[in-house]
């Protein structure tokens, strides 16, 4: 019999500035080295879901961390912070890269790590994702249907984010995306339009893009749950970083 064990525990690590923030670390328990993913939270925030999916990462053999970026609101629950970032328009472009550097370079201390790091995010931060695939030192990127990549929020959306389309140039990683084909966003045309430009850059990446789902289709606590969007996402998420990770 195969031995399987792993932790979790919240650590502390620095982000952005140097700030002391919690994060949620999972990892496997063998004498061996692991490659490491960092997944960035959905705007909901630092929650149990999220938290799940690092131990998931962990049972598959890889060592997950979820950064908190909505620390510095300091309320009580994920749903008081993720209000008050919300009335605040968003989290910060430069906050939340300087947070997930502080989260990529944590996981390139531990002896166990195999030297490769990755990034997946959901939702608000499936756009973050992308943005930490063109900013920042990374080996895979998984963008799950990231908003906004393409195109500014409507008028009226108190979002203080801007499209990050034009970057893609700087892209310096594989980038795997997955889309509902029901959601607004982003929308197949906002996706068709990223993906133009992926190939216009001449970029490594796969697009996937499911019937019969639109936003928020991982997300099992959700009415918005897709369960075969959902299972064959999974899997295209661990070969993904099977061959660009391991």
């Amino acid at each position: 019999m195969t031995y399987e064990a792993q932790l979790a525990e919240t650590v502390r690590i620095r982000g952005h500035q140097g700030d002391q923030i919690d994060a949620y670390l999972a990892r496997p328990l063998s004498a061996v080295l692991y490659a490491g993913v960092v997944i960035i939270h959905h705007m909901p925030g630092w929650d149990g879901a999220n938290k799940e999916i690092a131990r998931r990462f962990a049972h598959h053999g890889y060592v997950a961390i979820v950064p908190n970026l909505h620390f510095r609101e300091g309320k009580a629950t994920p749903e008081e912070n993720s209000a008050s970032i919300r009335a605040a328009g968003g989290m910060p472009d430069d906050r939340t890269m300087g947070d997930v550097q502080g989260a990529i370079d944590y996981l390139r201390s531990l002896p166990y790590l195999n030297g490769k790091v990755g990034v997946i995010g959901y939702c608000s931060g499936g756009r973050q994702s992308f943005l930490a695939a063109v900013s920042l030192p990374l080996d895979a990127a998984v963008d799950c249907y990231g908003a906004f990549v393409t195109g500014a929020p409507p008028e009226g959306m108190p979002l203080k984010v801007g499209p990050i389309k034009h970057l893609t140039k700087d892209l310096s990683c594989p980038l795997l995306g997955l889309f509902g084909s029901e959601d607004t966003r982003p929308s197949p045309d906002d996706v068709a339009k990223t993906e133009a430009a992926l190939k216009e850059h001449g970029k490594n990446y796969e697009f996937h893009t499911y019937e019969n789902a639109g936003h928020a289709f991982f997300a099992v606590d959700r009415p918005q749950y897709r369960q075969a969007a959902a299972v064959d996402g999974w899997k295209k998420v661990l070969a993904w970083f099977g061959k660009h990770l391991d």
